[in-house]
């Protein structure tokens, strides 16, 4: 009786929800062992209920179309199941490969431009497959007075535990910028700390891809299979990655 119950239950449960089950014990393995490597992780990316949950978040966070030009409204015009299967069948075949990064220019608050690279939606939904799958296993590595790109944290949140240390007499602060971070991470130390904790060769692959993505500007090529440095700002899970080497700079 209990198994039938156990059945329904998984049966009854939705998408978002598996999901985010299985991010729940992928946390608790990794909090509970520290140096434990996760070696099969390619084959929840290529799950429906992951690509789904991913197209969802994409799409909420809006966005401008990459250099494909296509929109929200025009894959779900064309049949967003279709879309999401054939982005399927690439990840099974393992025949998908990244479009080009499209760069664009952000003012900044001191009159200087901001790079942004804008990847195309079909590579966003990858690559928060990605992140939907390794993220909670870093996160419990991050440290707890991390703020920057993390779930369920804000800057608010931030400011709120600078408050309660002032009210406890600790106030010295240091100030630190780091110049041009996103555009100088080395991809060869980033993936050496990522591959002590995924071993599978599968999503360190996917990882690298998108990290020699070539980026077009102003119509032209650059970049490509020879950068060895860098993660575009604007890509999905350039975040999360910038968060992983952070790791290695706090740490020393």
């Amino acid at each position: 009786m209990d198994k039938n119950l156990q059945r329904n239950e998984k049966v009854s449960k939705s998408g978002p929800e598996r999901v985010r089950d299985f991010q729940r014990k992928l946390y608790r393995k990794a909090k509970q062992d520290p140096k434990f490597r996760f070696y099969v992780l390619y084959d929840k990316i290529r799950l429906m209920q992951f690509l789904a949950e991913a197209y969802r978040r994409v799409k909420a966070n809006r966005g401008a179309p990459g250099v494909d030009g296509i929109t929200f409204e025009l894959i779900e015009d064309m049949g967003l199941d279709d879309f999401l299967s054939q982005l399927q069948k690439e990840l099974l075949s393992k025949t998908y490969k990244p479009e080009p990064v499209l760069r664009v220019y952000i003012p900044k608050a001191d009159g200087s431009k901001r790079p942004l690279g804008i990847p195309t939606i079909r590579d966003r939904i990858v690559q928060m497959a990605c992140k939907l799958v390794i993220e909670p296993i870093f996160e419990a590595d991050f440290d707890d007075a991390s703020y920057g790109f993390r779930p369920k944290r804000s800057a608010s949140d931030a400011v709120r535990v600078i408050r309660e240390k002032l009210k406890e007499g600790k106030t010295h602060v240091l100030d630190a910028d780091l110049s041009k971070y996103f555009d100088t991470i080395p991809h060869n130390k980033l993936l050496t700390l990522i591959a002590q904790r995924i071993s599978d060769k599968n999503i360190l692959h996917l990882i690298k891809l998108w990290l020699k993505a070539p980026v077009v500007e102003d119509g032209k090529v650059s970049g490509g299979k020879r950068n060895k440095l860098g993660t575009p700002q604007g890509g999905v899970i350039s975040p999360l990655l910038a968060n992983i080497y952070l790791i290695w700079l706090t740490d020393w």
